[in-house]
C-alpha cells in the first residue's frame, strides 16, 4: 500500500536502499518447464538479478562468463530456434585482418532441456584456410548458485554454494564438476575443458588450434528427487491451426503453440501447463484451467489431465492455515513454502486460497465434455464435480447470503483470492480500497456457470441433483441482479465486487466482460456489458484495460488497475462471442492482435494500458512473465473470433 508524506522528499542518492524484483522485458528466457535459463538479449548470464539457469524454483547457476582470444565478444544478433533454444551471435574482431569486414564470428547456442542446460560455442574464422600454428583460449567461467526463487523474485542476492571437481577420466576426455543447489544436484560436463575452481566460480578451459571452425561447449545435467512436478517429454496433444491467413494470427498461433509446449508439465494424474516463467513453473488452478480451456478448440487431452490432475489434490477437509475445505480446488502448489511481499506473507506449499478455481474447474469440465472428452473419463470426474458444487453452498457462501465470497482468516496467506490478486486489485471509483469478505463480480458468473452446466453433467450422467442446482443457479442471479449493478457517466454497469457490508464497489473493471455467456446475465444487461467493455475508457486499443480510465484509481501500469492483461481480454472476446456480439468480440481480439506484433508474437502476462490512439505501440509492464500459459493460449480464442 503506498502512502502519502509531507516530509522533505529525498534524492535518489539519499534514498534508503531497498530490494526491488527485477525487471523482465528486455531479457531473453529459453525453456523446457521446470527449467529455464535467463541472460540479457547478447546472452550474458550476470548482469540481471533474474539471470541464471534455474529448475523449479531453484537457480543452480547465478552468472556465466566468457572470455575467447582475449578479445571482446561484440552482439549482433540473437536469434530464438523455438522456445527451448537460442543462437546469440557475435563478432570477434580483435582476431580479424585488415578490412572493413568482419572475418570472426561466434555463434552461441543455448538448448535448454528438462532435465538440465546445454551451451555450445562455434566459432568460424575465415583467414584460417590453413593450420595455424596459434592457439585460440576459450574460457568460461560459471557461477553455481543456490537461490530459490522467492528469494530473487524479491530483489534479494546470490547464494553461492562449493563446487567440487569431478576425476576425469572417461573415454568422452571431458572435464567435470559437481554442486548441490538446495535439494537439486548438479553435474557439469564439458568435453576437452581443463576444469579449476576459483574464488567459487567453475572455470572451464579450452586451448585449440586456431581452425576454420572450432566448437567447444559444456552442459549443466539437474536431478531434482524432491520436486513436486516433473518435465513432461511426450510429444505434445495440441496443435496450432493450418488454415490461417493472416500472417499475424499464424505467426501469434505457431509461437503460442511452442511456448505451451515447452511449459508443459507433469504430476502422476496427467501433463498440464506451468502457469510462466520466471516466478510460476509450477501448478495454479486457476491459470492450468483457463489455459486449458483456451485450447479446447483444438485440444481436449490437455484439459482432461488437468482436471485429473487438479482433483487428485481437492480438498477434503477445514484447514484455515492452508485455506482448504472440502471440495475445494488448490491454487497453487510448490516445493516449499512461499514467502512474498518481503516476508509480510507466506503461502504454504498447498495453497487454497481462491475463490474461483473450483466452480472453473466444474465449467472446464462441462466444456470439455462437450468439446468431446470421452465420457468414460467425464463420468470417472463425477464424484469430484459433486464435491466441487457442494463447496459452493457450503463453503464458498461462507455467510449464507446466495453469493460466494472470500476472506483470508490467516493474515498470512492472499487478501485478494480472484484472479486479481493483488493487494489493491479491489477498489472503490475514489481509489480507496475496499474491506473483506469480497463477493467478485465474475466468481458470481462462474458460478452460476457452473451451477447450470453441473446439472446438464449430472442429468446425462444419471445422477441426481441437477433440478436444485438449477434452483440454486436461480436464486443467485437474482440476487446479482439486486446487489451488483451501479452507473457512472458513462452509463450503468455491474461493480467489480461487494464489500464486507454488502455495498458495490463502484469502480468499472474488465471483471464485468467475464460475465458474458455465464447465464446470470439477461439478454439486455449482456449488451450493455458488452458496450462498456469495447467503450474508450475500457478498451485501450491493445486490449481491454483492467480499471476504467474514469476511476481515481487508474494508472496504465498498474498491475490489476489500469493495465491490459492479454488473458483478460481473451477471456472476455470468448464471452462476448458466447452471448452473439460477435462484433464486439472481433474488436477486441483485433486489438490484442495488434500488441502480439509489437511483442513480437511472444505476448507478456500484461502490458501498459495506454490509448493506441497516443502511442504506436504498447509499453511494456517491464515485471511481467513471459512467456505465460493463459497469454499464449489466449492466441486460440482471438483466432476463433477472427476467423
Amino acid at each position: 500500500m503506498t502512502t502519502t508524506s509531507t516530509s522533505t522528499p529525498t534524492t535518489n542518492a539519499e534514498a534508503p536502499a531497498m530490494p526491488l524484483q527485477p525487471l523482465l522485458h528486455d531479457e531473453v528466457v529459453v525453456l523446457a518447464a521446470p527449467t529455464q535459463a535467463w541472460s540479457d538479449r547478447h546472452g550474458t548470464v550476470g548482469t540481471n538479478p533474474v539471470h541464471g539457469y534455474w529448475t523449479g524454483d531453484q537457480r543452480f547457476v547465478s552468472a556465466v562468463g566468457l572470455s575467447i582470444a582475449g578479445t571482446d565478444v561484440e552482439h549482433v544478433a540473437t536469434a530464438p530456434q523455438s522456445a527451448a533454444e537460442v543462437v546469440f551471435t557475435g563478432l570477434l574482431r580483435g582476431l580479424d585482418g585488415a578490412g572493413a569486414d568482419p572475418d570472426v564470428r561466434l555463434d552461441r547456442r543455448r538448448t535448454v532441456r528438462t532435465d538440465g542446460v546445454r551451451e555450445s560455442l562455434r566459432i568460424t574464422d575465415r583467414l584460417a584456410t590453413a593450420p595455424v600454428d596459434t592457439d585460440v583460449v576459450v574460457q568460461a567461467r560459471l557461477t553455481p548458485d543456490a537461490s530459490g526463487m522467492d528469494a530473487v523474485k524479491a530483489g534479494g542476492g546470490h547464494a553461492p554454494v562449493a563446487a567440487a571437481r569431478v576425476p576425469g577420466g572417461g573415454a568422452d576426455d571431458a572435464g567435470r564438476a559437481s554442486w548441490t543447489a538446495g535439494s537439486v544436484d548438479v553435474t557439469l560436463t564439458a568435453p576437452g575443458a581443463e576444469v579449476a575452481l576459483d574464488d567459487g566460480d567453475v572455470v572451464l578451459t579450452w586451448r585449440v588450434p586456431r581452425a576454420r571452425v572450432v566448437e567447444v561447449g559444456w552442459d549443466c545435467a539437474v536431478v531434482a528427487p524432491d520436486a513436486v512436478v516433473t518435465g513432461a517429454t511426450t510429444p505434445r496433444t495440441f496443435a496450432a491451426p493450418t488454415d490461417v491467413e493472416d500472417d499475424r494470427l499464424r505467426r501469434w498461433l505457431d509461437r503460442a503453440t511452442d511456448d505451451l509446449d515447452a511449459l508443459r508439465l507433469r504430476r502422476p494424474e496427467g501433463e498440464f501447463l506451468a502457469a510462466g516463467a520466471p516466478w510460476f513453473f509450477t501448478l495454479f488452478g486457476r491459470d492450468s484451467i483457463w489455459a486449458a480451456r483456451f485450447l479446447l478448440a483444438v485440444d481436449t487431452a490437455l484439459a482432461a489431465d488437468t482436471l485429473r490432475v487438479l482433483a487428485a489434490v481437492q480438498g477434503t477437509r477445514v484447514d484455515p492455515a492452508t485455506a482448504e475445505q472440502p471440495g475445494k480446488i488448490m491454487h497453487e502448489l510448490r516445493q516449499a513454502a512461499l514467502a512474498i511481499d518481503n516476508d509480510e506473507l507466506s503461502l504454504p506449499p498447498l495453497y487454497y486460497g481462491t475463490v474461483d478455481a473450483t466452480p472453473l474447474w466444474v465449467c472446464l469440465l462441462h466444456d470439455a465434455w462437450r468439446a468431446g472428452m470421452p465420457d468414460a473419463e467425464v463420468e470417472a470426474l463425477l464424484p469430484a464435480l459433486e464435491r466441487a458444487l457442494a463447496w459452493m453452498r457450503d463453503h464458498g457462501d461462507a455467510d449464507g447470503d446466495g453469493l460466494l465470497e472470500y476472506v483470508d482468516e490467516t493474515g498470512r496467506g492472499l487478501a485478494n483470492q480472484g484472479w486479481k490478486d493483488s493487494g489493491d486489485s479491489v477498489q472503490w471509483r475514489d481509489g480507496t480500497l475496499a474491506d473483506g469478505p469480497i463477493a467478485l463480480c465474475e466468481v458470481q458468473g462462474y458460478a452460476h456457470e457452473a451451477a447450470v452446466h453441473g446439472a446438464d453433467l449430472l442429468d446425462a450422467f444419471g445422477r441426481a441433483g441437477g433440478d436444485e442446482w438449477r434452483a440454486w443457479a436461480d436464486r443467485l442471479a437474482e440476487r446479482f441482479r439486486a446487489a451488483f449493478w451501479v452507473s457512472d457517466e458513462v452509463g450503468p454497469y455491474p461493480a467489480i465486487a461487494l464489500d464486507a457490508e454488502k455495498r458495490p464497489v463502484d469502480s468499472a473493471t474488465s471483471n464485468i466482460g467475464h460475465l458474458l455467456g455465464t447465464g446470470i446475465l439477461s439478454a439486455d444487461e449482456e449488451a450493455t456489458v458488452a458496450a462498456r467493455v469495447v467503450a474508450p475508457d475500457m478498451a485501450s486499443g491493445f486490449g481491454l484495460r483492467t480499471l476504467s480510465t474514469t476511476a481515481a484509481g487508474y494508472w496504465p501500469l498498474s498491475y490489476h488497475g489500469g493495465s491490459v492483461w492479454t488473458h483478460d481480454t481473451a477471456v472476455v472476446v470468448t464471452g462476448l462471442q458466447r452471448s452473439g456480439h460477435v462484433a464486439e468480440a472481433r474488436e477486441l481480439a483485433e486489438q490484442l492482435l495488434t500488441a502480439a506484433v509489437a511483442f513480437d508474437f511472444r505476448m507478456p502476462e500484461l502490458h501498459a494500458g495506454d490509448a493506441a490512439a497516443e502511442v504506436s505501440r504498447p509499453a511494456p509492464y517491464p515485471a511481467a512473465c513471459r512467456p505465460q500459459a493463459w497469454s499464449a493460449a489466449a492466441a486460440f480464442p482471438v483466432w476463433a473470433a477472427l476467423r
